[in-house]
């Protein structure tokens, strides 16, 4: 088809991704992730030899792995049937009784996944889609402790794109370079979260995340809107070395 056509053309099956550079913009984040790891290291060397003290310690660390239950805003499918894991490490700066800063550097997945076909116009069917897109981030967050040691908090994470994959399925079979549409390197997120205290380290985390910019530019022709955002819930056990 040429470039005047009104006529939309589908991806019968296609998968994408940014492969060659992967190594290289993830070094910084290994580099953050050893240095958290080094820190927790110390933490917890420090409760180790200091526990006699009544003086909480100003600096302590964690390990964080749970599920995210993600969709894209913008993509025509609603639901949050994406799962995908969270995984990484923590560390928290105490700032008084109350509240405390903290920083993650964590692997992520988000993306989204149809449950049931869609019909963008008459006489094309979608019956499946999906999207997977793989992440490094590094969420900065404020959070207020009670006495119990349960927190909640808010802030904002960057996070830099590993990997993306996504596929359609139609009836009739359309076709169409998806690499025409990639997604962005860089997603900007506001985070609301919330911790209960189950046991000693044990932490029990709820999660809401949504994307600040546009994760896309642009769409295929009435497939979705041009703008699409990441929208997830997350679920997460995390062990602090308090």
């Amino acid at each position: 088809m040429d470039g005047t056509t009104d006529v939309p053309i589908y991806l019968n099956k296609c998968i994408f991704g940014y492969s060659s550079t992967t190594l290289q913009f993830m070094r910084p984040y290994f580099t953050l992730f050893f240095l958290l790891i080094l820190v927790l290291c110390y933490s917890k060397n420090t409760f180790a030899q200091n526990y006699y003290l009544e003086d909480e310690k100003t600096f302590y660390g964690g390990l964080i792995a749970g599920t995210n239950f993600s969709q894209v805003d913008g993509d025509n499918f609603a639901g949050y049937h994406k799962v995908g894991f969270n995984l990484g490490g923590i560390v928290y700066t105490k700032l008084d009784e109350h509240l405390a800063a903290s920083m993650e550097v964590l692997y992520t997945q988000k993306g989204a996944r149809s449950k049931d076909p869609y019909t963008p116009i008459p006489g094309l069917f979608i019956t499946n889609y999906g999207i997977t897109l793989n992440y490094a981030e590094v969420p900065l967050m404020l959070n207020y402790f009670d006495k119990r040691k349960s927190h909640f908090g808010g802030g904002f994470s960057y996070s830099r794109l590993g990997t993306a994959k996504e596929f359609i399925e139609t009836t009739p079979r359309q076709n169409v370079n998806l690499n025409d549409y990639p997604f962005k390197k860089s997603d900007y997120n506001l985070l609301l979260s919330g911790n209960l205290h189950c046991w000693k380290g044990l932490f029990l985390n709820l999660r809401f995340q949504y994307s600040l910019v546009s994760i896309r530019n642009s769409t295929p022709q009435y497939f979705g809107r041009g703008q699409q955002f990441n929208n997830l819930w997350t679920i997460r056990l995390m062990y602090l070395f308090m």
